[in-house]
């Protein structure tokens, strides 16, 4: 078998676009063979700045409603000052403890369908268990300063990397930047697969 083809996520769980990219991804790891690269952030980083997201505020919400609509999801926008930090740092745990995606699909459901605030710790460690992480382990990984200093490291990676917003994929030298872009995330991933079949 080939060598699997990177692709780097750069993912900030505030994003609405996030939320609905986590119901459509999938098929960028089930169905090609691939090594996914995990870049989450927090705060605002990869984000509007907070007077931009003002402006965008409305535009944005009446987009995720037609995009939920599509994707026949719940949406339920959470408190505007939730902050994403901890749950970033937290899946770097779920990542080392192969439950990334349950994590994502998880937290992304109770702050995006539910309208949780998962910034707080307690609400972000009932989304976290329930996916089966170990709960003193999840709340050591939110004050864990390599966690947190890893965040702050995708976020320089990706401003190093011309990356401007999420959910951003990268695969070689090409950028995907939105959820309405993983189907050509998928169309670069069939004509790789192809090219590395043929050589």
């Amino acid at each position: 078998m080939s060598h699997p083809i990177d692709v780097t996520l750069f993912f900030n769980f505030r994003s609405p676009y996030c939320y609905l990219a986590s119901k459509t991804l999938w098929p960028v790891v089930d169905d090609y063979n691939v090594n996914l690269i995990w870049k989450p952030v927090g705060g605002w980083d990869l984000r509007s700045s907070p007077d931009r997201v003002q402006k965008k505020l409305p535009i944005a919400r009446q987009d995720l409603a037609r995009f939920a609509r599509r994707l026949q999801i719940p949406v339920t926008p959470p408190p505007k000052t939730t902050d994403p930090t901890l749950a970033g740092a937290v899946s770097l745990l779920a990542e080392e403890r192969g439950l990334l995606r349950e994590y994502i699909i998880s937290v992304m459901d109770a702050e995006w369908a539910a309208g949780r605030d998962i910034g707080q710790p307690d609400l972000l460690l009932e989304a976290a268990t329930s996916v089966g992480l170990d709960a003193s382990e999840v709340k050591s990984a939110m004050q864990n300063p390599q966690y947190l200093q890893q965040l702050e490291q995708n976020a320089r990676d990706a401003d190093e990397g011309g990356v401007i917003g999420v959910p951003t994929f990268v695969v070689g030298d090409q950028i995907f930047w939105g959820q309405d872009r993983i189907d050509f995330v998928l169309e670069e991933l069939a004509m790789l697969s192809e090219q590395r079949e043929a050589d």
